[in-house]
């Protein structure tokens, strides 16, 4: 296993790309680290593979006032960490498949980024977290790295990009979303804790208790944070790194 590492030297790091399948994800896995990436003066960019038309409970919405809330809800969560671009792709929520079209959807807004780091979420299943296994998480997190090497990066994967006008980009390192005995790198997010539980509870919609998500949730940075021995009361997230130079 790889040495850890917290806050690794972003020196030279102007803009980073964070994937995810839903509205909502960034923000329980990295919107602390956004939080502090943009605190720092980087450009953090979103890219959302769906517009979380199945999340809720509430059967007598429609699925597209859905959509609309949930984008709204993202947009405003984004805006908390300190985000305003974001990229919406509209794939089918809970139907995301890892194929051409969406490593190709996702290659189109690597290009046009052009972000020197990209976050993603886990192609690897964990049945000790399986919500954080959603499929559509895995089919996210496996079409963003091969987006990343060799798509986005190839003149040749999706001539059609070329057509648009968009050169290909080299990403050099991605951040994988994760917990547990795989991370191998964390960020201290104490100080940027409350903007990550106020982003979180602009997702009201898929809260039943959005007043009591700060407790959950600092239990969850906790245990982080002692994983990785940064000492009494701090709070982290963590990630697996992926050098892709």
């Amino acid at each position: 296993m790889s040495p850890l590492v917290v806050n690794p030297d972003f020196a030279g790091v102007e803009r980073i790309l964070v994937v995810t399948a839903h509205p909502d994800d960034v923000d329980f896995g990295a919107a602390g680290s956004v939080a502090r990436w943009t605190t720092e003066g980087i450009d953090v960019s979103y890219c959302v593979v769906t517009n979380g038309e199945a999340g809720g409970e509430d059967r007598s919405m429609p699925r597209a006032a859905m959509a609309d809330l949930r984008r709204r809800e993202q947009t405003a969560a984004a805006a908390t960490v300190g985000v305003t671009e974001l990229h919406w792709l509209g794939h089918p929520d809970c139907r995301v498949e890892a194929n051409l079209e969406l490593r190709r959807d996702i290659s189109r807004v690597i290009r046009q980024v052009r972000p020197d780091r990209v976050v993603c979420q886990s192609a690897e299943r964990n049945t000790a977290r399986i919500y954080a296994s959603h499929p559509d998480h895995l089919a996210a997190g496996e079409a963003t790295i091969c987006a990343v090497y060799p798509d986005a990066r190839s003149p040749f994967a999706h001539p059609e990009l070329l057509d648009e006008g968009l050169e290909p980009w080299a990403v050099h390192e991605v951040l994988v979303m994760t917990a547990g005995g795989s991370a191998d790198t964390a960020f201290d997010i104490t100080e940027t804790f409350d903007r990550k539980v106020a982003a979180l509870r602009c997702h009201a919609s898929q809260l039943p208790d959005p007043a009591g998500i700060g407790s959950f949730v600092r239990e969850w940075c906790t245990a982080t944070a002692a994983a990785f021995d940064l000492g009494p009361g701090r709070l982290a997230e963590s990630f697996v790194r992926i050098d892709t130079r």
